[in-house]
């Protein structure tokens, strides 16, 4: 197992090939997936040939950035992913931080410990200068995650979906963290 990231409760550790079951576990609960694409299942097919070789993909072209296993330390039980990987590919400055639990890691704040996390280590180790995420407006709980992360609210925008999911008339938020605020937000005070 490789780690790339400890926490007190998390290790964020890299995808392998044995995660399939884990992530289609993951993705086949409607919950996880609501504010994603509605409540539908990914295909088991789809995880092995495109979702997790994609994964795997970003070990290899960007150090540091890319997809996390999350497992709880004490139990070694898989919650899901971290994603934080560069919005575009020559740029590694710019990262998107994203998450996808299980409903039974849900309301323990593994979401906001992880990110702060992943968000930390992007400003002090691997060059990040900012971050940002995105969600649907009505999706309360990864909302409050960014907040408890350190991102604000930057805009309100809307945008195609291929099928209606519940909500998507109220939009999308984006959320951001520079570096320079986070600098700010985090010096000790004497």
């Amino acid at each position: 197992m490789q780690i790339f990231l400890e926490t007190d409760r998390l290790v964020l550790r890299q995808f392998t090939e044995a995660d399939v079951e884990n992530l289609f576990a993951l993705d086949s609960d409607p919950d996880v997936m609501r504010f994603l694409n509605g409540g539908k299942p990914t295909p088991r097919e789809a995880i092995e040939h495109e979702l997790l070789p994609g994964f795997l993909d970003y070990y290899k072209r960007f150090a540091g950035l890319g997809f996390w296993a999350a497992v709880e330390k004490s139990t070694g039980e898989f919650l899901g992913w971290f994603e934080f990987r560069p919005l575009a590919q020559h740029n590694p400055a710019v990262v998107e931080l994203g998450y996808r639990l299980r409903r039974a890691a849900w309301g323990k704040g593994y979401a906001t410990e992880g990110s702060q996390a992943l968000i930390r280590k992007g400003f002090t180790d691997l060059g990040v200068e900012r971050v940002i995420a995105t969600t649907m407006t009505v999706n309360a709980g990864s909302r409050r995650v960014m907040e408890k992360a350190g991102l604000t609210i930057v805009r309100t925008f809307h945008q195609a979906w291929p099928e209606y999911i519940a909500g998507a008339e109220h939009g999308d938020v984006e959320y951001a963290l520079d570096k320079a605020d986070w600098e700010m937000g985090n010096r000790e005070t004497p």
